[in-house]
């Protein structure tokens, strides 16, 4: 087997040595002791990553994709209005998915690399009654940061029935989320990103209120194996640490997952946004200073949890990507399908960030960027 080189792509992102080990791990029963106390672990340690006390996790194997499905499903019914707040590739999915549900969906956008303003967001409420607001936290196509909680702040205000939905794939564990404080009643997210858990699982945290409108809807959910009614029972179960049983979890996944979230809680939410503050920083000072141009319009607008960087004048994407791969590190290319070919990603999350000063990830990445640019005699 070659090599492993080093990946800093925005998710799977490189993986603690525990987590990876608390996977690797024999066949083991859904209904063990051992696994209903990691189970129920887990889902009580989703309570203090996402900082909503009173909040109903789900843990479900899936994709984050599954948690739009879900959140469709079962808060959405025929007919009724969403707005999308759009900042990307998954603004257009996130509502593409919504329709699926019989949503009547309204997006609300900005230019490529910008994000709608609060006064776009409040205009729109004002035409029209909504069921629910979808914002993407940071939109990994983009790279670009919605300030959700002044977006919550502002929508609670204007439309105080409005349910409220963050797509947090990448940032919940990375990003500050104050879910309940805020008043956000849902945010998503998935195993594979700053959560630093292999790919497989979809996470999200329900607010009450958003599970009472679900509880009381009038028109049966449009999915099966997305219902509430039907995960609710087995979160509840698993968290008294009683076996139950509606669909196989992902042991092996759910094994790791609790392990990471246990790490996340012991390094402090807060200590954890400021590690990923610090790597956005340092990562896009050094694109910066070598003359490189971010996709956000300006700092303002961009994630911490990764960085969209322009290829330069007269450097070809694909030449550049495989020199940085030559070198052992994996970045991304462009993922909007109008841009892909204008810009690469370079992930910084979990280890990478939170760890850097001993695994060295973000210096190794960037000696591996600036090293292909000369070769390719941009600098």
């Amino acid at each position: 087997m070659s090599a492993h080189k080093l990946c800093m792509i925005p998710g799977p992102v490189e993986f603690d040595q525990d987590v990876l080990n608390a996977m690797s791990t024999a066949a083991t029963s859904h209904v063990s002791p051992v696994f209903i106390e990691k189970f129920g672990s887990a889902i009580e340690l989703c309570r203090d990553v996402f900082m909503a006390p009173s909040g109903q996790p789900f843990i479900v194997a899936g994709s984050g994709t599954l948690t739009w499905d879900m959140t469709a499903a079962n808060l959405v019914e025929p007919g009724e209005n969403v707005l999308v707040v759009n900042t990307g590739v998954f603004g257009d999915w996130f509502g593409e998915c919504l329709e699926v549900y019989g949503a009547k969906v309204t997006h609300v956008r900005a230019p490529f690399g910008d994000r709608p303003s609060l006064a776009q967001i409040e205009e729109a409420l004002g035409q029209k009654k909504y069921k629910l607001v979808t914002l993407t936290h940071v939109d990994t196509s983009t790279s670009v940061f919605v300030d959700i909680q002044a977006a919550a702040k502002m929508i609670k205000e204007k439309a105080p029935d409005t349910l409220i939905a963050v797509d947090g794939v990448c940032s919940v564990g990375a990003e500050e989320i104050r879910q309940e404080e805020w008043g956000i009643d849902v945010v998503m997210t998935a195993s594979q990103k700053a959560l630093g858990t292999p790919p497989g699982l979809a996470i999200m945290v329900v607010s009450q209120r958003a599970m009472e409108v679900a509880a009381n809807r009038k028109a049966e959910p449009r999915t099966y194996f997305g219902s509430f009614k039907k995960w609710l029972p087995i979160m509840k179960a698993y968290e008294a640490r009683k076996p139950s049983y509606f669909a196989t979890p992902a042991v092996q996944s759910i094994l790791a997952l609790q392990t990471s979230l246990q790490q996340l809680k012991d390094q402090g939410m807060d200590a954890r946004f400021a590690k990923h503050r610090e790597a956005s920083k340092k990562i896009k000072d050094a694109v910066e200073k070598w003359g490189l141009k971010l996709v956000p319009v300006n700092r303002e607008v961009a994630a911490n949890t990764l960085s969209a960087v322009y290829y330069p004048e007269g450097v070809k994407g694909p030449e550049l990507l495989q020199k940085i791969g030559a070198a052992g590190i994996v970045v991304a290319g462009g993922l909007h399908p109008r841009h892909a070919t204008e810009y690469f990603r370079i992930g910084h999350m979990n280890v990478s960030a939170v760890n850097d000063s001993e695994n060295h990830h973000l210096d190794k990445t960037l000696a591996a960027i600036e090293a292909s640019l000369k070769e390719l005699k941009y600098m």
